[in-house]
């Protein structure tokens, strides 16, 4: 049985991140394992929003942290060669009068602040930096410059080429089937490709988080839940990499759009979406009622878009856990074991700091963002880290 001083199960945007950071921190012995290939799961469903903006404080301290990597990321890794695709446009949010209206202006504060450069626009500076859109029912508006959005697979495989630079094996192709304990201590796993043998297991096994569940006899409440995006295409009207991504609180799915390129506009909603039966990634059923549906959504704030055309469409799935915020940390009395699950849509925008503060407490380093927030605990003692606008991806 091979031997490593750490091991991880997952080769998305947070498994490379934790393995580029093992290794960066002095980590010398680290695997990396996951059943298909790097970034090639969830992470490969992205639609790349980057932001700073949570009404979850402790989201703001990640995003704060995960930007200024992204941003700086050629001198973040070391790679001279390295690019995640930013386009840093802005981020624009905005709510109507009624229940998300003092939510946003108390997050909105809670960002100025923490130092974060966060702008309030009345409705013609808004639409001057956006002006495809209206905002004739805004009743406030945020715009946090220092935002965009990125490539969440170029940014997976960067970090697993900074990881290998650094030492680190990774094995696609090989799926993990079962833990090795000793007592309650993990020592290892049982794979496809045979047993290797651990100091400290590091699971960042997104949707397929059950698992880990079923071999150590822990629940972990997270489940698997299918979102759609949208992909719409205006020549009268092109969303052009110069205008903000925009969220807005008003409509009814809690949409958020950004450019696509061209004339195309990328838009999805921030609301609960399908749950799954069982952890799955292939592309689900996407009825003409419901890009109907978005569309007349869409169609209020972007008048033009009331004729525009579908360019393309997929689904993505998350990790959802009850509040949905993650799970970071230890499990129960289970040792030799460090979970990062259930990122509900905030696993790409938050993966740099993610990254670090589960490498940091795998190492035993004091962790730059205290874990106890996100700790598992938090469920059974009623400290849910749910977000000011309710259940919804922008948390």
């Amino acid at each position: 049985m091979s031997h490593f001083d750490y091991v991880v199960i997952g080769a998305g945007v947070i498994g490379t991140s934790v393995a580029h950071h093992l290794a960066a921190l002095g980590a010398n012995s680290v695997l990396v394992l996951d059943q298909g290939t790097i970034g090639a799961g969830t992470t490969s469903q992205s639609s790349g929003l980057l932001r700073t903006h949570y009404s979850v404080r402790q989201n703001v301290q990640l995003a704060r942290a995960s930007w200024w990597a992204f941003n700086n990321f050629a001198d973040y890794l070391g790679d001279d060669e390295a690019s995640c695709g930013l386009v840093k446009c802005g981020y624009m949010i905005s709510a109507p009068e009624g229940d998300k209206l003092d939510p946003l202006a108390a997050s909105l504060r809670a960002q100025q602040e923490m130092g974060i450069e966060v702008q309030l626009l009345d409705r013609q500076t808004a639409q001057a930096r956006l002006p495809i859109a209206t905002f004739d029912d805004a009743a406030l508006i945020g715009f946090e410059p220092e935002a965009g959005f990125a490539d969440a697979y170029l940014v997976a495989t960067s970090f697993a080429r900074s990881a290998r630079r650094r030492g680190v094996k990774i094995m696609e192709g090989v799926r993990v089937t079962g833990l090795v304990r000793e007592g309650r201590r993990v020592v290892g796993v049982q794979t496809s490709a045979g047993r290797f043998g651990c100091g400290t297991l590091v699971s960042t096994q997104n949707i397929w988080t059950p698992e880990l569940s079923e071999w150590i006899g822990v629940p972990l409440p997270v489940k698997p839940e299918r979102h759609t995006v949208l992909a719409l295409e205006c020549e009268a009207a092109p969303y052009t990499f110069a205008m903000p991504a925009f969220k807005d609180l008003g409509s009814p799915g809690m949409l958020y759009f950004r450019s696509y390129g061209g004339s195309q506009m990328l838009v999805s909603e921030g609301v609960v979406g399908e749950t799954l039966n069982a952890p799955e990634t292939e592309q689900g059923e996407i009825s003409l009622d419901y890009v109907a549906e978005v569309g007349a959504q869409v169609a209020e704030h972007f008048p033009a878009y009331e004729t525009a055309g579908l360019a393309s469409s997929w689904t993505g799935v998350y990790d959802v856990t009850p509040d949905w915020n993650p799970v970071l940390g230890n499990v129960a009395d289970v040792e030799g074991l460090t979970v990062g699950f259930g990122f509900s849509g905030h696993g790409f925008k938050l993966s740099p700091g993610i990254g670090k503060l589960l490498a940091q407490h795998a190492l035993g380093l004091a962790t730059d963002v205290s874990l106890e927030p996100y700790a598992l605990e938090r469920f059974a003692s009623g400290a849910l880290l749910t977000g000011k606008y309710g259940l919804g991806a922008v948390s």
